[in-house]
Parts: C-alpha cells; structure tokens; sequence
C-alpha cells in the first residue's frame, strides 16, 4: 500500500512538472473574476503554521481567498473536530487518537485543533467551507447528524458549504441537506466517481486536474453540475483549468495563486 501511494504520489509530480512549465494563455478578466480558490486545510507548513488550525485559515481569509477544504473528525464524546488523520502523530507528533478522548482531553493535551463549531462561527459566510467528511464509523449516526444538523443551521447548503468525502457511502450518514449540496473527491477512481455523481444528481466532483477529462467535465456540465480540480500549484496549471472551465481551484498554495490572479486584475 505504501508503495502504491508512493509511486502515485512520485507519478503525478512528474504530471505537476510538466503542466507547470507548459506555457497556458491568460484568462478572459471574467474567468479571473470568477475564479474560485479552495486553499487544502489552509495556508499551512506544518512547521510554524499547522494544517487545519485557525492560523492557517486565518491567512486565506486574510488574503482573500474564496474557500477553505478541511477535514472532520468526531472525538469520544461525539464532537466533529477539524483534523485530516484520525491520531496527532503526523502534524503533533503526539499518539493520542481522536475518538478515544473527549473534545475537552482533545483541547488539553493540543488546544491548536479547532472544534467543527469554531470554524463555522469564525469563517461561515465569510469563506466557502468545503467539507471533508472523513471515513470513520460513526456509534450514534442519528445523534451526530442533528449535530452537524445544528452547526450548520445558520448557513446555506452549496451557497455557503458543500461536503466532500473520498468515500461517497459517507453521505448517506447526513439527510439535513439535499444531495447537491454533496461532491465526491476521486483519487484514481475518477471515473467512477463521476458516474456516481451524475447518477445520484449531486453538485458534481471533485479530482485530479490531470484525471478529469475534458470529455468528464463535458458529461457534468451538460447536467448542470460543478467539477473541482487539484491540487493545483502553478501559474500555468491555474491558467490551464480556468480556460477550460474548471468552477473550483484546490490548491496547497492559495495564497499565491490569487495573487497571481489579484494582479493580472
């Protein structure tokens, strides 16, 4: 597995390579006016600035970044935290699991991790939330439902949030939004992932810039739906997709890229 995640990783730096040093015309004005950056878990280097944290999305918001991507967890006590892995070793260095301590331990042993209610307090209608729902059993799914049912209560589905999960049988967990406030996130499986999204009549999906076709794309815009690609990293890449109609731009440099937009503005 390992491996596998290894060569995929090395293959598609190779495609980033070769996309960033190919030469892209620039956007019509409007395509830049209306582009949209989702910044992937925030401005972040998991050195001086963590992933996830208020910190990091304290920078998009400051940069004027459209979105932010980032991923939900539940702890013991059946509270949605944001944090991608489901232990702190990774980012901090720590072994504690998230679902075996209460959110209360959780802020203890590391108050950088921000509560689900946080994030939508601070930056709900001010960014578009994208959110990732995490594959993870859920021990009371009707309970954390109306959880989630109530944090987002004060926002608009798919005009101020969208879920995205890379395991699409997430979604049946959540029945308070219609289905296209939903976008599942392909790996390698953009294909059928894309299927699924049609099928089901969700906003759209999300992938790889190099997996999704122009072909795929094609299929979902002539039924109504949105595609967001990633991760986007380079002047020419960000070109590339706008020009091609691309509605949301993921990318680990945000930041950046709408400054590169900024000033051609």
């Amino acid at each position: 597995m390992r491996i596998t995640l290894w060569l995929e990783e090395r293959l598609l730096q190779i495609v980033d390579f070769f996309y960033a040093n190919l030469s892209q015309p620039i956007p019509a004005s409007d395509l830049l006016k209306q582009c949209k950056i989702v910044s992937h878990r925030g401005e972040h280097d998991n050195k001086t600035v963590f992933e996830n944290t208020i910190a990091a999305f304290d920078r998009v918001k400051n940069a004027g970044v459209w979105g932010i991507e980032f991923d939900v967890r539940w702890t013991k006590d059946l509270q949605p935290v944001v944090i991608h892995d489901n232990n702190l070793q990774r980012v901090f260095k720590s072994d504690i699991e998230v679902n075996k301590v209460t959110l209360a331990e959780l802020k203890e042993y590391c108050n950088l991790i921000p509560s689900l209610s946080e994030v939508i307090q601070k930056y709900g209608k001010i960014l578009h939330l994208m959110v990732e729902i995490k594959e993870e059993k859920y021990p009371d799914p009707v309970y954390q439902n109306n959880v989630l049912k109530d944090l987002f209560h004060p926002l608009t589905p798919q005009i101020d949030f969208h879920f995205i999960s890379l395991r699409p049988e997430m979604f049946m967990l959540i029945n308070f939004v219609p289905s296209s406030t939903f976008l599942p996130s392909a790996r390698l499986n953009v294909k059928r992932l894309s299927n699924l999204a049609l099928l089901k009549n969700y906003r759209g999906a999300t992938g790889h810039y190099f997996l999704i076709t122009d072909t795929i794309l094609k299929k979902h815009h002539k039924q109504n739906q949105r595609v967001g690609t990633g991760y986007i990293g380079s002047k020419n890449c960000l070109f590339r997709e706008l020009n091609r109609g691309i509605e949301w731009i993921f990318s680990n440099n945000a930041v950046e890229l709408q400054n590169i937009c900024n000033s051609l503005l």
